[in-house]
């Protein structure tokens, strides 16, 4: 089998949000990074790819120069990519929130645009249970919650979940 390993197109902030990611996710690491010579496309010397580690999941972010007209530029997208985020505490999501949202923008449902433009869906471990539960009135309430939350709080949707119901 092939692997395969996400690609993270940027118009010269590829080293950048690296060390960004690297610094937000424990257990993270720079791998290496090549650099453009003389062939181009970039400025010899510049990063061409950076090879980075997100606890253990490889990402190789890439610098395309947009003034090429053969590069697509920072307008490129042959799809929708988003990264999922399962935290095993609130700790950990509200770190990672915090976090991702500097320069970014929060959005409903525990979605985080970060500074480069990717999004994030940062969700507690656990999520599933309440607004996937056995108990479909439960799991409403609990839904209809959650959507009326930016950053997900897990306690909070148990409360709700497990609140009886009115007569």
């Amino acid at each position: 089998m092939p692997s395969i390993t996400p690609l993270l197109w940027f118009t010269g902030q590829a080293e950048e949000a690296a060390e960004f990611y690297v610094a937000t996710f424990k257990n993270s690491k720079i791998a290496s990074i090549d650099r453009y010579g003389a062939a181009g496309p970039g400025k010899a010397g510049s990063v061409m790819t950076v090879d980075f580690e997100l606890d253990g999941q490889p990402f190789i972010a890439i610098n395309a120069d947009a003034s090429d007209p053969q590069v697509p530029g920072e307008n490129f997208s042959q799809g929708k990519v988003a990264l999922f985020v399962s935290c095993p505490t609130q700790a950990e999501v509200d770190e990672l929130w915090e976090k991702l949202a500097q320069g970014g923008r929060k959005m409903p449902c525990g979605w985080v645009v970060d500074r480069y433009g990717f999004a994030w869906n940062i969700v507690p471990e656990g999520l599933r249970d309440v607004i996937g539960g056995a108990d479909e009135e439960r799991s409403q309430r609990a839904m209809r919650a959650m959507l009326r939350m930016e950053k997900l709080d897990l306690d909070e949707l148990r409360r709700v979940y497990d609140r009886a119901s009115s007569p």
